[in-house]
């Protein structure tokens, strides 16, 4: 078959690998189509992970091949592929910290070499632990690849919009709109709050007002705390959804969000970056800081229900399709996106 293979850093090589081999327990999927994601380009730019591997892990696809111990699914089946599923039973996952878990972390789809989700290859082989524990979704015949492919991304945002608490009449500020930040605009939208958004792009800007954000401004205006102030009676947003790994986004975040307030850190910011705070910030306003990694087992219905039955509206996210052997250029158009670049998804 043929697969990206990241051979270093910056460096992938469209080439043939063996169609992976299955165990008993595990499920081949021919891949339809995968999710360009944020944390697959880090991968490909920086040395993080040892060559050789297949990365990709936003995965719709067909089921082409089932193991001989496999029950209840059946080749030909459209399904989503769920690259991590929790053990369910060590003190992370009773704790509700799914992605802290070591199965989590360890176990994923492969396409081949060291499993690192395997989405970018034309088929993907899923391991028992996630075929026996729900990490495969049917696909409702009314619901298309494209639309399927954004399950396992829309359940990394509900996870964080779970966790700062967004109820209805918030006010929530999304810095960044970009493809996660304007389904973060969506979701605040679909649980009742109003989500203000933030960016450096007039068409961007321009888009956050298109998918239901009440309001939407360039993120260099100086004036922004205290537009947003007059738009909150003088409060400040309840909480802040940092889609961008900006420290000027942050401390805008901080003199924008009310006292009592939360900001969530969703974009990774590069290791070397140290942000100076005065905790006495924190604690003179209670100013809650908390981080968001990844997906939640505890939201995957949910996420699958606001996908499935349209809830949110994905097609209006995707701006560009790529051919596999074109990953490069995709991961190069992300890098240094037009005014119309949102989500990119990529084509075996």
């Amino acid at each position: 078959m043929k697969a990206q293979v990241f051979r270093g850093v910056n460096q992938l090589s469209y080439e043939e690998v063996p169609i992976p081999q299955l165990e008993a327990d595990e499920v081949l999927v021919q891949v339809r189509v995968v999710g360009l994601c944020q944390s697959d380009i880090k991968k490909i730019r920086y040395p993080l992970y040892e060559p050789p591997r297949i990365f990709g892990h936003e995965t719709a696809g067909v089921i082409s091949a089932v193991g001989d111990g496999v029950k209840k699914i059946q080749v030909g089946q459209r399904v989503v592929v769920m690259h991590h599923i929790p053990c369910m039973h060590c003190e992370y996952c009773l704790n509700d910290n799914f992605s802290m878990c070591d199965v989590y972390k360890n176990i994923t789809t492969t396409a081949g070499f060291a499993p690192s989700g395997g989405g970018f290859a034309e088929y993907v082989k899923v391991p028992g632990h996630i075929v026996r524990n729900g990490g495969l979704i049917s696909i409702p015949d009314e619901v298309t690849f494209e639309q399927a492919s954004f399950v396992e991304p829309t359940n990394c945002c509900l996870k964080a919009v779970k966790k700062a608490q967004v109820t209805p009449g918030q006010t929530v500020l999304v810095t960044g709109a970009g493809p996660i930040g304007l389904m973060f605009v969506m979701l605040v939208k679909y649980f009742g709050a109003r989500a203000i958004a933030t960016d450096l792009l007039p068409s961007r800007i321009e888009k956050a007002l298109a998918v239901g954000a009440e309001a939407a401004f360039d993120a260099r205006d100086p004036e922004l705390p205290a537009k947003l102030k007059a738009l909150t009676g003088g409060m400040g947003v309840d909480t802040t959804l940092l889609a961008v790994p900006s420290e000027k986004a942050f401390f805008q975040a901080l003199d924008c969000t009310r006292k009592g307030g939360k900001i969530l850190f969703f974009a990774e910011f590069p290791d070397r970056v140290e942000i100076p705070i005065n905790p006495n910030i924190l604690y003179r306003r209670e100013i809650d800081l908390m981080g968001s990694y990844s997906s939640s087992y505890r939201v995957q219905s949910l996420a699958t229900d606001i996908v499935f039955n349209r809830r949110i509206d994905v097609d209006a996210l995707i701006s560009d399709r790529y051919p596999l052997k074109n990953l490069a250029q995709a991961v190069e158009q992300a890098i240094a996106p037009n005014p119309e670049t949102y989500k990119i998804l990529i084509y075996p």
